[in-house]
């Protein structure tokens, strides 16, 4: 195991600095003790962005190019949190570098780019990870739990959307997030999360019917400043057209069971909704993004009588909490930038080389990144094809 592990994040934005914070705790999760980690660099095209952020999360500089840290040799581990469009270009580099690699979802804008990053990971001297993020959520993982041992038994429906309200005003300004082909809006920003939670608690979709895109608010106008995140800034008198998807529906046959998925960044009212329920042989669960410190939790008696949900406090008993969080006590609760530290930790797990714990399971590679975006290629192809189904 090496002495110490150099950590640089590209990408100063909103999930940038989700992933700067997690590399600060990850040492604090679990045991055994990971290596020294040294967080050195902040990397952003926008110097003031990257200086911000590193003086906040108390990284040692900031870089305004992905080849600085590429060619820095105080760094090991890199998180690419950038636009999808830049993913192909920056990741491939990295690896060749000999950096160890997480990238934010999706992996890239275009299949094509995503197979080829896939490929390099597999080529590489270093490890490569996708963050799905969601798969660290003790609540998902307990549902998971629940299914597998029987307790819930096979699914028969799952029922998911993601709601969140970025874009729903006129006046939010043009940015990266607007532009691409078909598919790669709000679908590509938040149906990739919740398609692979789909998968992750029933098992491989084996075909996809009922595509639908919307793009309800077709320009948008360009910023008077830089733009992080979902941020809204003064904007000017000029527009350019809104390229992508706000909303998108579809439908999916898994192996056992259907399912129903509904994305938009157009939703007044839900910041970040995420929000699905699965109903199984044995009874149905429910997860809101908004509450991730509990469940809702159905099972059936067989009497009829008890037709409805109870509430699930989750605390030490359920994944990934005991040992995990430093007070790890019932009902201190849980939430999204806990899954990040969870997500830090089993990356420099692996890169440390330690033995892998069942309690805290490896992140998703490059060629499950690839699976959730054939996912939402078949997507945007039955969207444009009148709803026609796609198998998988």
């Amino acid at each position: 195991m090496a002495d110490s592990l150099g950590v640089a994040v590209i990408g100063a934005g909103m999930a940038g600095k989700a992933h700067a914070a997690a590399y600060r705790t990850a040492s604090t999760l679990y045991s055994p003790v990971l290596p020294s980690i040294r967080l050195v660099s902040i990397g952003d095209v926008n110097a003031e962005f990257g200086s911000l952020a590193a003086k906040r999360f108390g990284y040692e500089r900031n870089d305004t190019s992905w080849q600085a840290i590429a060619a820095a040799d105080d760094i090991d581990v890199v998180s690419v949190v950038i636009a999808n469009s830049l993913h192909r270009e920056v990741v491939e580099g990295l690896l060749a570098a000999g950096k160890h690699v997480l990238c934010e979802k999706p992996l890239s804008d275009s299949i094509e780019d995503a197979r080829a990053m896939a490929e390099a990971a597999r080529n590489a001297s270093s490890i490569a990870r996708i963050g799905f993020t969601f798969r660290r959520t003790p609540g998902i993982a307990y549902i998971r739990d629940l299914i597998r041992n029987g307790v819930l038994g096979n699914v028969l429906h799952f029922s998911g959307r993601y709601w969140t309200d970025y874009g729903f005003s006129p006046s939010a300004p043009m940015s990266w997030r607007y532009k691409g082909g078909p598919g790669s809006g709000a679908l590509a920003d938040v149906g990739s999360h919740l398609t692979y939670v789909s998968e992750f608690l029933c098992g491989d979709i084996k075909s996809i019917s009922g595509g639908h895109l919307s793009t309800v608010i077709d320009k948008r106008p360009l910023p008077l400043a830089a733009v992080m995140g979902h941020d809204h800034v003064a904007v000017s008198d000029t527009f350019e057209p809104v390229e992508n998807d706000d909303y998108a529906a579809f439908s999916a046959e898994f192996e056992n069971g259907a399912g129903s998925f509904e994305v938009s960044r157009v939703a007044a009212g839900h910041a970040n909704s995420l929000q699905f329920e699965v109903f199984c042989e044995n009874g149905a669960a429910k997860f809101d993004q908004r509450r991730p410190a509990e469940i809702q939790l159905f099972l059936n008696d067989g009497s009829g009588n008890e037709n409805g949900y109870r509430q699930v406090i989750l605390g030490p008993g359920h994944p990934y909490i005991a040992g995990g969080l430093a007070m790890d006590a019932p009902e201190v609760g849980f939430g999204q930038n806990d899954a990040f530290g969870y997500q830090a930790r089993a990356f420099l797990e692996e890169v440390a080389g330690l033995s892998e714990a069942e309690s805290l399971p490896r992140c998703a590679t490059f060629d499950e990144g690839v699976r959730n975006m054939e996912l939402l290629g078949a997507v945007t192809e039955s969207a444009l094809n009148n709803g026609k189904k796609i198998t998988l």
